[in-house]
């Protein structure tokens, strides 16, 4: 599966089943903060990043508030995949 989790101004399309709000959490703060020579945690081994989508594979869209707003880029493919039929759940 292939979905898009977004933080605030920044979003990760990510290869794996649409996370629970604790998964969709960690993956937010694992992926947001460098840290070299860290190792993915094992309840996260099932997500990873991916550079290489097409948006019409997105499946599914989770939304974690963030101290800004989704850019105008992502708020439109928020749209465009509500439009088709996509869950966007947002996590307050």
């Amino acid at each position: 599966m292939v979905g898009i989790l977004v933080h605030g101004d920044n979003h990760f399309i990510v290869r794996g089943p649409s996370p629970d709000r604790e998964v969709a959490l960690a993956l937010v703060w694992h992926w947001s903060i460098i840290r070299i020579g860290a190792t993915t945690p094992a309840f996260l081994e099932k997500w990873r990043i991916s550079t290489r989508e097409f948006r019409e594979d997105l499946e599914w869209a989770v939304v974690v508030p963030g101290e800004t707003a989704a850019s105008p880029a992502v708020a439109q493919l928020l749209d465009e995949l509500a439009a088709r039929g996509v869950a966007i759940r947002e996590l307050r």
